[in-house]
């Protein structure tokens, strides 16, 4: 699997697909795309956005510019004035958050930024975000081993269009570590936005395929899903056996066959993959025509492009089979019951 994460069929369309028809049903009609690798992919798949209701443009850097770098790159194609809110989305997550809210709460305090925050178990991993009882940010620490609050930044800002310039042209910069505490130690107003909404930072595999599931089942709304919400999606030209069972919010792909007595759960079958009779698929990605043989028994793993996974085989616990490859059957086995 060579696509870039954001692009990753997810709940069937690439998983910016979601995030863009958000921000539309939200009275965005101006995209600029911030990429880099594999660029001409994300123009491919997105075009000039007519399809979503938007005009799109995109800005690539030639070398990784951080992520105030992007920003400040991206912002050489923006047209609205120095005095407008400008929205900045994360393209590794889902959100259900209200974006109009958090817009206008920025406009009626004021502000130079506004950061989305929402509250997870482990803020280890992300940027620390105190706050004033009137939801002032008070410090921003980033990936902190020792967390004074639960509440992270989530990935989407609103700046106002003037704070967007103060950002070094052409430099590589990080908002977390330099402009956001720049801004607070120079005495501008920096707002957190917070709320309790659904809320996933897809960076790793598992994490994927929990979004997606929660995608079709309806636990995060998205106007761009490509059906009605429940325990399957079946893409155009997909074949499931009345014979198999498909739970769990899981994707079959297009002209993908799920075989009689197979059990899928939770999972991700890409376009033209073959599951076959009895083979059990859970909470895994199985990529483009690839074949998981009968019998076969695979639980949080990924399967890349064409590979082919021979019977007799379980695969657990984070494996990735890398694409083309062919795995003998009987090569791996986690169980203690041969």
């Amino acid at each position: 699997m060579h696509t870039p994460k954001p692009l990753l069929p997810t709940a069937g369309v690439p998983f910016l697909a979601h995030m863009l028809a958000k921000a539309q049903a939200h009275g965005v009609r101006r995209v600029v795309f911030a990429t880099s690798y594999r660029a001409s992919m994300f123009a491919d798949a997105f075009g000039d956005g007519a399809a979503f209701g938007l005009e799109i443009v995109y800005m690539t850097e030639e070398t990784p510019l951080g992520t105030g770098g992007a920003i400040r790159n991206a912002a050489e194609a923006l047209t609205c004035p120095q005095d407008a809110p400008v929205l900045i989305l994360n393209g590794d997550i889902l959100s259900g958050h209200d974006i109009s809210a958090q817009v206008d709460f920025h406009r009626s305090r004021g502000a130079a930024v506004t950061l989305h925050l929402t509250e997870v178990e482990d803020p280890s991993r992300f940027g620390c975000v105190p706050t004033s009882p009137d939801g002032v940010v008070t410090a921003f620490l980033e990936k902190t081993p020792n967390p004074v609050t639960n509440r992270i930044n989530a990935g989407c800002y609103v700046f106002q269009r003037s704070v967007i310039d103060l950002i070094p042209q052409g430099e590589v910069v990080s908002v977390e570590r330099e402009t956001f505490p720049g801004l607070i130690e120079a005495g501008q107003m920096v707002l957190g936005y917070a709320d309790a909404s659904y809320w996933l930072d897809v960076g790793t595999p598992a994490a994927f395929v929990q979004g997606s599931a929660d995608l079709v089942q309806g636990r995060l709304e998205s106007p761009a899903l490509p059906g009605a919400a429940g325990e399957s999606l079946l893409l155009d030209g997909a074949v499931v056996s009345p014979e198999a069972k498909v739970t769990g919010g899981t994707v079959v792909g297009a002209r993908a066959t799920v075989e009689a007595g197979a059990s899928v759960r939770g999972s991700v079958l890409a376009d033209d993959c073959v599951v076959g009779c009895g083979a059990v698929v859970v909470d895994s990605v199985v990529g483009v025509g690839a074949h998981v043989a009968p019998g076969a028994v695979l639980r949080g793993v990924v399967v890349g492009d064409g590979a082919r996974i021979g019977e007799g085989n379980e695969l657990m616990s984070g494996l990735r089979i890398w694409p083309g490859v062919s795995l003998p059957e009987c090569s791996v086995r986690f169980s203690s019951d041969l």
